[in-house]
C-alpha cells in the first residue's frame, strides 16, 4: 500500500484551528462525514472511542488517530496540519501539529493495520516533517507525503 492509496489531495487540510484534541477529533469527523456520506456523529464517536484506550499521539508532533466504521467501503486517511500544536497525550508528551486520520470498514483487519503502517514509515524521516511543517499548499504536502 502506498500513502496515494489512501490520500487525496482532496483530504489534505493545511493551517487549520483546533485548541484541543476533542476539537481537532471533532473537525476531522465531519471531513470524514463529507467524504463518506455517514453521519457525523458516528466518525466522532469511534473516534473517541479508540482514544480512550490510549492516545493515538505517536510522538514527535504527529498523531494517528483511526476507527473502524461500519457501512465504510473503502480505507481512507486524511491529513491536518494544525495551525498550532495541541495536546494530544502523545507518548513523548509534546503537542501535536501533524494528523493523518485512518478510517477504515469495520471488518479490514490486514488493510487497517497496512494503512497503519504506511503512514507510519512516511512519517519517520524527520525531514519529511520538517518539509510538511513548512509547505504553504495542501498539493504541496501531498507531494511530499506521496513521494
Amino acid at each position: 500500500m502506498q500513502i496515494s492509496d489512501i490520500l487525496t489531495v482532496k483530504r489534505v487540510f493545511v493551517d487549520i484551528n483546533a485548541d484541543s484534541k476533542r476539537a481537532v477529533l471533532q473537525e476531522l469527523a465531519a471531513k470524514a462525514c463529507r467524504s463518506y456520506g455517514i453521519d457525523e456523529r458516528v466518525f466522532f464517536d469511534a473516534l473517541l472511542e479508540r482514544e480512550s484506550l490510549g492516545s493515538t499521539g505517536f510522538g514527535r508532533g504527529i498523531a494517528f488517530p483511526h476507527a473502524r466504521i461500519p457501512n465504510v467501503k473503502k480505507v481512507k486517511s486524511f491529513f491536518v496540519r494544525l495551525n498550532t500544536p495541541i495536546d494530544f497525550e502523545a507518548v513523548d508528551n509534546q503537542p501535536v501539529d501533524l494528523i493523518f486520520m485512518i478510517i477504515s470498514p469495520e471488518d479490514s483487519g490486514a488493510d487497517h493495520l497496512t494503512a497503519l503502517a504506511t503512514i507510519s514509515a512516511a512519517m519517520k524521516p524527520l525531514d519529511r516533517c520538517k518539509k510538511i511543517r513548512k509547505a504553504k499548499t495542501r498539493e504541496d504536502i501531498y507531494a511530499i507525503l506521496s513521494k
